[in-house]
């Protein structure tokens, strides 16, 4: 922001140095403030667009973590219909994958936007240690297909999750949001401002809310990897005993 404040200034005297004396600021033409307006209104829709899509990305990957975390925990609760031994093996297993997501698999998906492949092992293993799993009795039985329900919920919100940790945002549309921000700052000079203090803050501000607009965008355009990313602590929260 500090950085397109400098540059707007520094354009804008270097400009009105190197002016014609007799240069009448007052005589811009309608259609150039016409079209500065005009370009400035339609910039700021497909900003406004694009804040709304990373951000609506940035949510969902938080709530694909919540879906994920919550449907291990109901798994953690439910065997405990099942004997000690089966019980306690489904739950360390849990266990085991909750640590394995919250520790090397956050860091893989922050470092190089991707899950690991032990982690889908794991979850594996959890779903065999249910599924190989023969209820003994009807009361077993009737807790057999929810746990089965809560182990596909978990598989698709880990892929759900995996398919949000790039970023999201095109780099055609990451041309094009550039591309208008020169533009629609050039227009600024087209309309020949001149070196008073009101003008260059008003010209100085324009450019850094610009600027903020944009690292908005970029911040949450990686949901799991920048400054206000999704967090892993629903799964902290659920799983006190995991150290993340």
């Amino acid at each position: 922001m500090l950085g397109a404040c400098a540059v707007v200034v520094v354009i804008t005297l270097v400009r009105h140095k190197r002016a014609p004396e007799d240069e009448d600021p007052s005589e811009t033409p309608d259609v150039i403030e016409y079209m500065t307006m005009w370009i400035g209104v339609v910039y700021a829709i497909v900003l406004g667009l694009a804040i709304a899509g990373v951000w609506e990305a940035r949510s969902a990957a938080q709530d694909h973590v919540q879906a994920e975390a919550q449907a291990l925990h109901e798994i953690s609760e439910r065997v405990r219909v099942y004997p000690p031994a089966v019980r306690d093996r489904i739950r360390e297993d849990v266990d085991a994958y909750v640590g394995q997501v919250v520790t090397t698999e956050w860091q893989a998906m922050t470092r190089h936007g991707r899950v690991t492949e032990r982690g889908g092992d794991m979850l594996a293993r959890v779903r065999h240690d249910i599924t190989d799993y023969q209820p003994a009795n009807d009361f077993e039985a009737q807790a057999y297909q929810p746990l089965l329900d809560q182990v596909a919920a978990a598989d698709q919100a880990r892929t759900a999750r995996a398919d949000s940790t790039g970023a999201t945002m095109p780099a055609v549309v990451w041309f094009g949001l550039l591309f208008g921000a020169l533009i629609t700052i050039g227009m600024v000079f087209a309309l020949q401002i001149r070196r008073t203090r009101r003008e260059l803050v008003l010209a100085g501000l324009f450019s850094a809310t610009i600027a903020f607009m944009l690292f908005l965008i970029w911040d949450f355009d990686a949901p799991y990897s920048r400054g206000i990313a999704a967090s892993a602590e629903p799964f902290l929260a659920l799983f006190p005993g995991v150290k993340g």
